[in-house]
């Protein structure tokens, strides 16, 4: 008589299959942690470049307001020494 296999022994093939499964299982966890930690590093670096921008932004704002209040301060200077000028010219000369 044949013997024939237990109904709950695990053959060789059902054990490779088995292993093949939790293989495949655990490469798809990996490849799904891996994209996670892309996606996540993706997001951060456009934070990142979203707050530099913002940044730069508001140091050229206030650089401008530098450069306007620098130059509203040198022609009222300019401004106050050609008065001055004048009002020695005026002193000077005998009207």
């Amino acid at each position: 008589m044949k013997r024939e296999t237990e109904p709950n022994k695990e053959t060789p093939k059902d054990k490779r299959d088995s292993e093949q499964a939790s293989r495949l299982a655990k490469e798809q966890e990996r490849k799904k942690a891996y994209l996670a930690r892309e996606q996540a590093h993706a997001q951060a670096s456009e934070a990142r470049h979203a707050e530099r921008a913002e940044k730069r932004a508001v140091e050229d704002a206030e650089q401008s307001a530098r450069d306007v209040a620098r130059k509203e301060a040198y022609a009222a200077r300019e401004k106050k020494m050609a008065e001055a000028q004048q009002a020695r010219k005026q002193k000077a000369a005998p009207g």
